[in-house]
């Protein structure tokens, strides 16, 4: 049943849903109010303003009148300034980001985001900078307090590469070619507790100031089989490991390149056991006699060789009748590993890629001959007498047989 009695504020009211109704129909919007179509009609006539909305907005709320023109305006001069903000919060943020892109190409991208705020933290603020780069401003300022204690670091960084230079330094003693675990072995020897420094921490330093080792970059064939040559078994197994010296010996050949376009050999005799160049023998050749005179010297300077074993590849210079002569007239064991597997005689290749490595530092040839026969002569006698080796805990071959015989004697 329809109400009888309206007052005078929801005749009003009803009379601004029909007007601000867009596409009302009086006999729709009777039916919601529950009145008749001709009551809404009378309203319409006596309190209405003549006008219907044909907009698409939707209508305001229950009773309320259509947006005045001044409203209207005043809304979309809100948005205008929300949308200038916005803007200028854009530009600001695209500003900010270009001015960063040259910290973050410098190396640790988060360190290099706290430098940008640190030093742009005046005309931006420390807030908007962290927002935009995408950090925390406890992050930062945590940053900020370790300022001290990372410049104290990095003072004790300049110093160790001060000393690593020195420990590279052949003019001190040093070697151009030490890397990391040789240069830590170097400066912790004879140091205390507090002056030792962590391997780690001494590639780092190297890494960062450019004095990494030298390494080879060519490799030239020096093994040419002989088909015909005598076959020996293999004695070693890849069983490269150290222990007593005197034992087990390895040798290959390898090739010293002149400038002038001509090579020198150099044939090699090295200890398992202490890793010690015990023989070597260089020449225009690679006859049968360069491996024949390193042999023989490192039988000068061990004494004998009577029971040891020589390992080699199946060059034609090893498998010779010369060669197996000579070892069975020194009482020489000859081994040889598979043919053309380089894996089985590796001690003896890492040995030549490491003296040729070390000697031209990076240079394609010698000078001439006789600044390779030095440079030989120098680097041989030196990797036996001071060289570190990492197999035998990063002291010289000497000084390892010179505790071993001492080991031995004490046993006795």
């Amino acid at each position: 049943m329809a109400r009888k009695n309206y007052t005078e504020e929801f005749r009003q009211k009803a009379v601004d849903l029909y007007e601000s109704t867009p596409g009302a129909t009086l006999k729709a919007i009777a039916v919601d109010l529950g009145i008749t179509r001709g009551a809404l009609r009378e309203w319409v006539d006596r309190l209405g303003s003549g006008t219907t909305t044909d907009s698409a907005v939707p209508a305001p709320g229950f009773g309320a009148r259509p947006p005045s023109q001044a409203s209207r305006i005043a809304r979309l001069e809100a948005e205008l300034a929300a949308a200038k903000a916005e803007q200028v919060k854009l530009e600001t943020e695209r500003d900010i980001l270009r001015q960063a892109a040259k910290y973050f190409a410098s190396g640790d991208e988060l360190v290099s985001r706290f430098q940008f705020v640190e030093d742009h933290r005046d005309a931006y603020g420390v807030k908007r900078l962290c927002q935009v780069l995408e950090v925390t401003r406890s992050s930062f300022y945590a940053w900020v307090a370790a300022a001290p204690s990372r410049e104290a670091r990095a003072k004790a960084d300049e110093a160790l590469a001060e000393r690593i230079r020195q420990a590279q330094d052949p003019t001190r003693g040093g070697d151009r070619a030490y890397g990391a675990p040789r240069v830590t072995a170097e400066l912790n020897d004879g140091a205390d507790a507090a002056g030792r420094v962590n391997h780690k921490r001494v590639a780092r330093v190297m890494r960062q100031n450019d004095l990494a080792g030298i390494r080879l970059k060519r490799r030239v064939k020096t093994t040419i089989p002989e088909q015909a040559g005598r076959k020996f078994p293999d004695l070693i197994g890849r069983d490269f490991s150290t222990g007593a010296p005197g034992r087990r010996y390895v040798g290959d050949i390898t090739y010293l390149p002149i400038k002038d376009g001509s090579k020198l050999y150099l044939a090699t005799c090295i200890d398992l056991g202490s890793r010690k160049l015990a023989g070597w023998a260089m020449a225009d050749h690679m006859r049968v006699e360069l491996v024949k005179d390193a042999l023989a010297a490192a039988w000068r300077e061990r004494g004998s060789l009577a029971g040891a074993v020589f390992h080699s590849d199946h060059g034609s210079v090893y498998t010779s009748s010369g060669y197996a002569q000579q070892c069975e007239d020194l009482g020489v064991l000859q081994s040889m590993g598979k043919v053309g597997t380089s894996a089985d005689n590796a001690l003896a290749e890492s040995f030549n890629a490491a003296l040729k490595r070390e000697l031209l530092q990076g240079a394609h040839a010698f000078e001439n001959e006789a600044a390779a026969y030095r440079a030989v002569f120098h680097w041989a006698n030196r990797y036996n007498t001071r060289r570190r080796h990492s197999a035998i805990g990063n002291i010289s071959p000497n000084a390892y047989e010179n505790a071993t015989l001492a080991t031995l004697k004490n046993a006795a």
